[in-house]
């Protein structure tokens, strides 16, 4: 057989030549993207993004209480046209979802938030910017992502935690979440085990990974040098560094103050219960973010999804409701909104997709969500992100107690 004969036969065969459509080809869940992941990445790295604190009771506990809810769809209804837009905090978006705000985001994939803001942008999706991220405030500005938001760590050099304020504002930033489960921070167990450090450092045990994985460790050299790009404080080296910069003694006075700077909408992001969450809406927020950041900081915390009811309760409609923190599947967006939430949040998610595909990956995570997404809201029998919300108890039921669907 000649040398071209050969080549059409491969190509009749669906062989692709570029690695990333490979891997989104074969990529049929989060879960496939998590596996490719994996592989791809070393060990260290890969368990930072899918760690938890301590235990990671929390963590696992997340995405317990996601499926402890069950579907009573309607039937013989129209559900030819489901329109996933939905309205939050002024904007309108393609999904009620967005990529949450992830730090160090470049040691996944050399484009870090570019590729992930780029893929949100081309999604109709917003996108938050880590105070602990490995691009600046601008150069993500530049990628002409008109929905950005800016994740804040209150630092204890107020003076530096302005200046991030300023910039995002005077980049066109439209929402500012201020993040508030931080006052230490959380123990990452499995990281200490594996010895993550932020950079990576060529250790021993590193040295010998880079013959496993020599494409990961080869774009990694040919990258800039890691760094949390935000911040221009001498002696950021680590994440303890970092962590020692956030200011354990934030108060509501605090939030009170940069309600009072910041000309955009206003988010809380942590565990807030009712009580907190009525209190951050007097204070001026224009959105609650109900997260326990992923399991990652205080372990044997109650799951997001679980606060979501009581603090619709507590607040009503005077702010939007967020929610992330165990989303693994257009399903669990649903149930988030049946439950009283406006939107969802993924991390871990996309960061898969991230890690195993760059840009073309993260935008594989957001089409799988959705069109879980889409698909449960016509298995449901509703067409609208709105309608699930309003019969949302209908629909979507608890299960009999001591029933078990862990992960």
């Amino acid at each position: 057989m000649k040398p071209g004969e050969i080549r059409a036969l491969v190509r009749m065969r669906g062989f692709d030549a570029d690695h990333d459509r490979r891997v989104v080809a074969r990529s049929h869940s989060i879960g496939d993207l998590r596996r490719e992941a994996r592989r791809r990445l070393p060990q260290p790295v890969f368990g930072y993004a899918d760690g938890g604190a301590d235990e990671e009771l929390t963590m696992r506990a997340n995405r317990a209480a996601l499926r402890r809810w069950l579907f009573r769809p309607w039937v013989l209804r129209d559900v030819s046209e489901p329109d996933l837009q939905v309205p939050v905090l002024g904007s309108g978006l393609a999904a009620p979802l967005g990529l949450a705000p992830t730090g160090f985001t470049r040691v996944f994939h050399p484009d870090g938030e570019l590729a992930v803001a780029r893929a949100a942008a081309s999604r109709g999706l917003p996108y938050g910017l880590s105070t602990c991220g490995t691009h600046t405030i601008e150069e993500l500005a530049g990628t002409g992502h008109p929905g950005l938001w800016f994740q804040l760590y209150v630092l204890r050099d107020r003076k530096l935690s302005d200046a991030l304020v300023d910039r995002a504002a005077a980049a066109g930033y439209g929402v500012l979440e201020v993040t508030v489960d931080t006052p230490a921070g959380g123990r990452r167990t499995r990281d200490l085990r594996t010895g993550f450090t932020a950079p990576p450092m060529l250790t021993p045990r590193a040295l010998l990974d880079i013959a496993v994985r020599p494409g990961y460790w080869t774009s990694m050299l040919r990258a800039p040098a890691l760094r949390y790009a935000s911040l221009a404080a001498p002696g950021l080296h680590t994440i303890a560094d970092i962590t020692a910069m956030f200011d354990p003694s934030l108060s509501w006075d605090d939030i009170e103050v940069l309600r009072a700077r910041w000309p955009g909408k206003l988010l809380l992001k942590g565990p807030l219960g009712p009580a907190d969450a009525v209190r951050a809406v007097s204070a001026g927020v224009d959105g609650i973010h109900l997260s326990n950041h992923g399991g990652r900081q205080l372990d044997r915390c109650v799951a997001a999804v679980d606060m979501v009811r009581p603090v619709r309760e507590a607040i009503g409609e005077q702010a939007a409701i967020i929610l992330d923190s165990g989303i693994r599947h257009g399903a669990d967006v649903a149930v988030a909104i049946a439950r009283g939430a406006d939107m969802c949040m993924v991390g871990r998610g996309y960061l898969y997709g991230l890690a195993a595909a760059g840009q073309l990956g993260v935008e594989h995570a957001i089409d799988l969500l959705t069109g879980e997404l889409r698909r449960t809201m016509q298995l449901l029998g509703v067409t609208t992100v709105a309608e699930l919300r309003k019969h949302g108890d209908e629909l979507v039921v608890p299960a009999a107690p001591g029933a078990s669907r862990e992960p």
